[in-house]
């Protein structure tokens, strides 16, 4: 899942909508192509719910996730659109908070032995 692309869509949708009805709102109000491979990720109103849209190769599939308890990490509502990274987006699937997840550091090797 590593180089996986994922963008966040930070505005809520109506939850009604199913796969191909969200794979229109990334073409029309993110302005990007759904069936790209990207994993394209949707709110509700109430933040205790997300989908994710993403086209595997054969078809649009549909994941959603309604937490028991508690709510999900989001960015500030605006129009726009988060990216994140493969392991930013397993983090609220796994009831952790996104913004702690930060990229691989690179490590620098010591030359000698101290």
């Amino acid at each position: 899942m590593g180089a996986v692309k994922v963008m966040v869509a930070t505005k809520p949708v109506d939850f009604r909508k199913g796969a191909e009805a969200l794979a229109a709102l990334v073409r029309e109000a993110m302005g990007a192509d759904p069936f790209s491979g990207t994993v394209y990720v949707f709110r509700a109103t109430r933040a205790d719910r997300i989908k994710l849209v993403y086209f595997d190769g054969t078809g649009v599939c549909l994941f959603a996730k309604r937490l028991e308890d508690g709510k999900f990490c989001w960015p500030g509502i605006t129009d726009g659109v988060v990216r994140l990274t493969a392991a930013q987006l397993q983090a609220p699937l796994e009831g952790l908070d996104w913004r702690r997840v930060h990229e691989t550091r690179e490590m620098r090797v010591p030359t000698t032995a101290s």
